[in-house]
C-alpha cells in the first residue's frame, strides 16, 4: 500500500450523499456539479466524476448511498478512481473510517501476477489519524498476503522468517524450535502433526515490550498445509487449506498493530508451524500422546491436527500466567456452519473481556460473536484410553467441544482467556474485502486491548 496514502491538506473531494437528500445537497453546489449530476442521475449511477472545467482533471468525486453508516462505502472506489490525489469530506470519525475502507480496498495480491497499477492515492491531513489508518491497513494486508501465499512458499520456515523480521523491524526478540528439538523441550504434539513432511515442525516465539508491563500472549495455528493427514481430505476440502495457517497469520498481523501502537505490554506470540502431511511416520488413529501438559490423547481423528498443535503451544503460554491469553485458529468447520464465513466466532472464559470485545466489534465495524463454552459436551471427547480424544464422538457442537478441549490446556482462574474460530478467507468479493485471504476480527481485537491497556 505504499504511496496510497499521503498526509496532506487538499485533494480532490469526494462527497457522499445520501440518495434521499441529493437534490437539497445540489442546490448547494456548483453550476457544473449541478448540471453534470442532474443529466445523470436518473441513469442508477452511483458515483459521479464531476469534471474539471478545462476537462483535464476532476473536481469532485460524488458517490450516493443509501446510508452514512456502514464504513464500508468507500471500499471500491480506489480501484475505480483515476489517477489523483483525493480527500474524504465529512467528520473526523467517518472520514477515518472510509479511509480505511478505501486502504483495503485498494489490496492486491500481484506476487504471482501483473495487475493494474491503483494511481489514485487518498490525502490525510491528520497525522495521528493517518498513522492509525496505516496501522490497520498494513496489518490486515500483511495477514492476507500470508493466507493468500501458496504453501509450497509458505511452510513453517517461511512464518519463522516473517516473524523474525517482525522481531528485527521493531526490536523484539525472535527464536524457534524446530524439529526433533521439539522432543528434547517437550513440545510433542507439535512434533507428532508436522513430523511426516519434508518441512519440519516448529515453534516460532516472538517477545517485545518491557517485562514490567502486563503480559499479554498470542497464540496462532500455523497449519501451513492441511491433507487431513491418513484421514485425507477430499479433494474439495484440500483445495483452499493453505489457508490453515489463518490463525498464525492472525496474531502475526495483530502483533504487528500492537508493536507500531507502541502498547504498553510485554508481548509475546507463540506460533506452533507444521504441514500436517502423510508419509510413513504420519500420526494414526488410535495412537495415544502424552501432551506438554501432562494430558494423554487418543487421536480420533488425523484431520482434528489443529488443536493438537495449540494445545501444547497453549501449555507453554500459560506457563507465564499472562495477564490475558487470546488464540486465534482456523479450528473448525462448525463454526463456519454456525455463523457463515464472515462472522468470527470466539470463546471466552472472562465475561468482562467478551463483552468488551463485542463491544469494540460493535465500534469498529469489525463484529465478533460469542459462542459458549458448555461444559456438559466435555463427555463428547472422552476416551477409553487416554484422558481424553483430541475431537467430540458426534459432529454437533463441533467448535464448541473444539474450544473444551482447547480449555483443558489454560487456567482459567488464573488468566482470561480468549479463543477465535476464524475462517480467515472471504468467499466472496465485498467493498474493501476482496475474495482470498482475510483478517477478522483483528480491529476489534487490537481496540480491546489498546482500552484495556491504555498509558
Amino acid at each position: 500500500m505504499r504511496g496510497l496514502l499521503v498526509q496532506a491538506s487538499t485533494g480532490i473531494p469526494i462527497h457522499f450523499v445520501l440518495k434521499s437528500q441529493l437534490d437539497d445537497w445540489l442546490k448547494t453546489q456548483s453550476a457544473l456539479t449541478q448540471s453534470f449530476v442532474g443529466a445523470l442521475k436518473s441513469t442508477n449511477t452511483k458515483n459521479f466524476f464531476i469534471p474539471h472545467e478545462n476537462g483535464d482533471e476532476l473536481t469532485a468525486v460524488v458517490c450516493l448511498v443509501d446510508s452514512l453508516d456502514s464504513m464500508w462505502l468507500a471500499g471500491e472506489l480506489a480501484k475505480q478512481l483515476p489517477k489523483g490525489v483525493y480527500q474524504i469530506q465529512g467528520s473526523e470519525e467517518f472520514v477515518e473510517q472510509q479511509a480505511l475502507s478505501f486502504a483495503l480496498g485498494a489490496y492486491q495480491f500481484s506476487a504471482y501476477k501483473s495487475m493494474a497499477k491503483i494511481e489514485s492515492q487518498l490525502a490525510i491531513a491528520d497525522g495521528a489519524m493517518l498513522a492509525r489508518v496505516e496501522r490497520s491497513a498494513e496489518a490486515i494486508y500483511l495477514v492476507r498476503d500470508l493466507v493468500n501465499t501458496p504453501a509450497a512458499d509458505m511452510m513453517p520456515q517461511h512464518l519463522a522468517e516473517t516473524m523474525n523480521e517482525l522481531a528485527e523491524r521493531f526490536s523484539g526478540e525472535f527464536s524457534e524450535y524446530i524439529g526433533d528439538e521439539l522432543l528434547e523441550q517437550n513440545y510433542p504434539t507439535i512434533h507428532m502433526v508436522g513430523r511426516a513432511s519434508d518441512n519440519k515442525p516448529r515453534l516460532l516465539d516472538l517477545t517485545w515490550g518491557d517485562e514490567k508491563h502486563p503480559k499479554l500472549t498470542l497464540v496462532g495455528k500455523g497449519v501451513c498445509f492441511d491433507s487431513g493427514g491418513l484421514d485425507l481430505k477430499p479433494a474439495s476440502g484440500m483445495r483452499n487449506m493453505k489457508k490453515d495457517m489463518g490463525g498464525a497469520a492472525h496474531v502475526i498481523g495483530l502483533a504487528q498493530m500492537v508493536m507500531a501502537a507502541n502498547l504498553p505490554v510485554r508481548l509475546r506470540v507463540l506460533v506452533p508451524a507444521v504441514e500436517n502431511a502423510v508419509s510413513r511416520n504420519a500420526f494414526r488413529p488410535g495412537d495415544v500422546i502424552k501432551t506438554r501438559k501432562g494430558i494423554t490423547v487418543e487421536i480420533d481423528n488425523t484431520d482434528a491436527e489443529g488443536r493438537l498443535v495449540l494445545c501444547d503451544a497453549l501449555t507453554e503460554a500459560q506457563s507465564e500466567s499472562p495477564d490475558l491469553l487470546v488464540d486465534f485458529a482456523t479450528l473448525t468447520g462448525a463454526c463456519r456452519v454456525a455463523l457463515g464465513t464472515e462472522l468470527p466466532g470466539f470463546f471466552s472464559t472472562d465475561t468482562a473481556v467478551a463483552a468488551g470485545l463485542i463491544e469494540q466489534g460493535l465500534n469498529t465495524q469489525d463484529p465478533v460473536w460469542q459462542l459458549p463454552l458448555f461444559d456438559q459436551y466435555k463427555d463428547l471427547f472422552k476416551s477409553d484410553v487416554a484422558d481424553i480424544a483430541n475431537c467430540g464422538s458426534t459432529p454437533f457442537g463441533g467448535a464448541i467441544t473444539a474450544a473444551l478441549y482447547l480449555k483443558e490446556f489454560v487456567e482459567p482462574e488464573q488468566t482470561p482467556w480468549v479463543h477465535f474460530d476464524v475462517m480467515a478467507w472471504n468467499v466472496r468479493s465485498l467493498p474493501g474485502r476482496p475474495a482470498g485471504g482475510e483478517g477478522l476480527g483483528l480491529r476489534a481485537t487490537f481496540n480491546y486491548l489498546a482500552n484495556r491497556y491504555s498509558k
